[in-house]
């Protein structure tokens, strides 16, 4: 598709910068002289629609001109288009503004040089728990393969500051759900959507992980995770309902979180303070009637609050891991074979580790060894991969 910009004259006066939709490709471009057809047209705003055997182009264009009108979002979308009767009789009645014409036109540009596929809530690839949600976006934008739209899905949010065994966990999970062909579904921040992510895409196939975005489907945020983003374009999918190229605010990320739980039959909270934005993605699912789990953690810490709030509130399921979805529990598993390969000593301070970094002269109290001795033990274990330094004490992996 080639959007274009052309000059036409029209009731002796020559109109600039009016909008054509073209399905004809660069080369037969009405623009530059090929053939077209244009039908139904009012000299006033010379909006064509080209048609090629006999088939008329999708009726996007007149979906975002409706979405994009100052003042209108998916409640006063659906508005317009009930009390016109029907989108093109919606979108006809603001197609003179041509501003806004000009606008939609450079945006189905944009995403046209960049690989962006828009997809209404008429298509057969429009999310169907997405498409159930009360004041569903109209249209999204998708970068990617759309196929991965049709999976079941499963929301996995939690903290940007998650610890290394939260994000360990998390990941686990997420490429149990991609392995069992559902679709990991999370905001692409650091941290739990992160590992989410990444989890996901450690199993087999393309269609393993949809990235929902609080900016338009090309804005990469944050910049620490573009490598992430491109990797997702090309084994799952990248959307957004707001415009190609759109700079988020704020409440586009709680929008955002809101979509997450939308599109996944349950949802999942790893670590997250009480005051947070999975803590909202969570209250969403409930709103929404989705299955709520939440991993619990140690009191002390305080990203432990919200997961622990919610199973204590009764309206999450406390999740201790894979076997809870699919009978299966590789984490446990691979632990026992770790510990069978360790010495007394290191198993001592494995199981005095958790997810609260502990340092290395309260671990010598606590296992009753030499600090020398605890760091010699965990120089071994860190090497194996079974503890991680963080903020000067050490935590189980």
């Amino acid at each position: 598709m080639q959007i274009c910009t052309i000059q036409r004259t029209g009731s002796g006066g020559f109109i600039k910068n009016k909008i054509m939709i073209c399905a004809l490709g660069e080369k037969n471009c009405p623009a530059g002289g090929g053939a077209f057809f244009c039908f139904g047209l009012q000299v006033q705003d010379w909006f064509c629609i080209v048609l090629r055997k006999g088939i008329i182009m999708d009726d996007i264009f007149d979906r975002l001109l409706i979405l994009r009108s100052p003042g209108v979002g998916p409640v006063g979308y659906q508005k317009l288009v009930k009390q016109f009767g029907s989108v093109a009789a919606a979108a006809d009645a603001v197609r003179g503004n041509l501003d806004l014409c000009d606008a939609v036109s450079r945006e189905m540009d944009a995403a046209a040089k960049n690989s962006v596929q828009f997809v209404s809530d008429a298509s057969e690839y429009y999310p169907v728990a997405l498409k159930n949600a009360k004041n569903h976006p109209p249209v999204i934008s998708v970068r990617g393969n759309i196929e991965t739209l049709r999976r079941p899905m499963v929301g996995i949010v939690g903290t940007r500051h998650a610890t290394a065994a939260g994000m360990r966990f998390v990941s686990e999970v997420a490429e149990s759900f991609a392995s069992h062909n559902v679709a990991v579904v999370s905001g692409m921040a650091m941290g739990t959507d992160t590992a989410a992510h990444r989890g996901a895409l450690r199993a087999a196939g393309n269609t393993q992980t949809v990235a929902v975005l609080a900016g338009g489907v090309d804005y990469i945020w944050p910049a620490e995770n573009e490598s992430l983003y491109w990797e997702i374009v090309e084994r799952g999918a990248v959307l957004s309902e707001m415009p190609v190229g759109f700079i988020p605010k704020g409440p586009n990320f709680v929008q955002r979180n809101r979509w997450v739980a939308a599109l996944s039959d349950q949802v999942i909270l790893s670590e997250a303070d009480l005051k947070s934005g999975s803590m909202r993605t969570a209250e969403f699912a409930i709103d929404l009637n989705r299955r709520l789990w939440a991993v619990p953690s140690h009191p002390s810490d305080a990203r432990s609050a919200g997961p622990n709030s919610l199973i204590a509130r009764g309206v999450a399921r406390l999740c201790s891991g894979v076997a809870d979805f699919f009978g299966e529990n590789k984490k446990i598993a691979n632990r026992d074979d770790k510990n069978s390969k360790n010495t007394d000593d290191e198993n001592l301070i494995l199981d005095a580790l958790g997810t609260i970094p502990i340092s290395e002269s309260v671990l010598a109290d606590v296992v009753k060894k030499s600090v020398s001795e605890i760091k010699r033990n965990l120089v071994v274990l860190e090497l194996r991969g079974l503890v991680q330094k963080q903020n000067g004490g050490y935590v189980r992996l």
